[in-house]
């Protein structure tokens, strides 16, 4: 957070610096030209016309002869504006060299669409699983803010990627505000250490009590803190990778075929997860074959999920459906397009 607020604390600066330039040397103009109108009874477009080259030192002829104070308010204003000219071009070439100008602005577009944003997925730490679980739910299409302490990787999202982004300590709760965390469906903290992600999900859950959160954890004994300071999963690469690499092995196929499904850009074909609590009255409490969704969207529902948590895999056409219920349906978009119709 102190990184953050150093980086726009300098660019304020930086920026109010050539606003306080650029307002001096307004100034300068308008002293120039009220100093010429009074003491050579110049007109305006005159007075204009002297201040000009008189400041920018071009050097052209005079629009009339100057009396002797006219000569005197010249060369003072040559002294005093040559140095506010010189920091107005110094600065505004400092900015667009160095690029300061373009980050300032799009740190305040940044926030700008943060403040809009809702119902999306706060993604804690862009590390190498942070960067993974961004790129794959953008893929799926859902919206993403990034919470990122290190300075030199929010520059790496800021000028590489059209991610939004919070430069901040998320263990704070003023990282977790301006992410949007009141708006937010989903939280995911992908932090090394296991403290951080425990500090993280208290943080959340105190704020957002119906967030989804999922936290990832190093050490085995992490898992039950975790998920009593408010997780609802909790995620080991380590013991995941290992688990995967076995079934690869045992069962090669079947990961492979699930990766396809799940994780791969698949294109038309999709395993999606249908809430029913938009099933309208009529039919509520209906059996898969009184809908009859297999013949009217094509789509195949491949499990369902009860109130309680249980899981139905490959139900029948005799399982009833629900207002409570999810359905886990395989299609093509159009296909799971019809479904989301029917139950409504």
């Amino acid at each position: 957070m102190k990184n953050r607020l150093k980086l726009e604390s300098s660019m304020d600066s930086n920026f109010k610096t050539m606003i306080f330039a650029i307002a001096l040397l307004l100034l300068m103009i308008i002293i120039g030209v009220l100093g010429y109108i009074v003491i050579e009874n110049f007109k305006f477009y005159e007075a204009l016309y002297m201040t000009v080259i008189t400041m920018s030192t071009v050097g052209f002829k005079e629009v009339h002869e100057l009396s002797q104070a006219g000569m005197i308010f010249t060369s003072i204003l040559i002294v005093l504006s040559f140095g506010v000219f010189a920091t107005v071009i110094t600065t505004a070439t400092k900015y667009i060299v160095s690029g300061v100008f373009s980050s300032y602005f799009k740190i305040r577009k940044v926030k700008k669409q943060i403040e809009r944003i809702e119902n999306h997925v706060i993604v804690v730490g862009y590390g190498r699983i942070g960067k993974q679980v961004a790129e794959d739910l953008i893929a799926h299409n859902q919206s993403v803010v990034i919470i990122e302490q290190n300075l030199s990787i929010v520059e790496k999202i800021r000028n590489t990627t059209n991610l939004l982004f919070v430069h901040g300590d998320a263990t704070n709760d003023e990282a977790l505000v301006e992410a949007g965390i009141m708006r937010a469906k989903a939280l995911i903290s992908a932090l090394k250490i296991d403290a951080d992600n425990l500090f993280v999900v208290l943080s959340a859950r105190e704020m957002n009590n119906n967030l989804k959160i999922i936290s990832r954890a190093s050490n085995e004994n992490s898992d039950k803190k975790l998920k009593h300071a408010g997780a609802d999963n909790v995620i080991m690469p380590a013991k995941t990778g290992g688990t995967r690499m076995a079934k690869l092995v045992a069962q090669p196929d079947i990961v492979e075929f699930l990766d396809f499904v799940l994780v791969q850009d698949t294109g038309s074909v999709r395993l999606e997860e249908v809430s029913c609590y938009s099933l309208s009255e009529t039919n509520d409490v209906k059996t898969i074959r009184e809908l009859d969704i297999r013949n009217i969207s094509g789509a195949n529902i491949v499990g369902l999920r009860r109130a309680d948590g249980s899981y139905i895999i490959n139900p029948t056409p005799d399982e009833t459906i629900s207002k409570n219920d999810k359905i886990f349906a395989l299609g093509f978009t159009e296909d799971l397009k019809k479904l989301k119709e029917i139950l409504r």
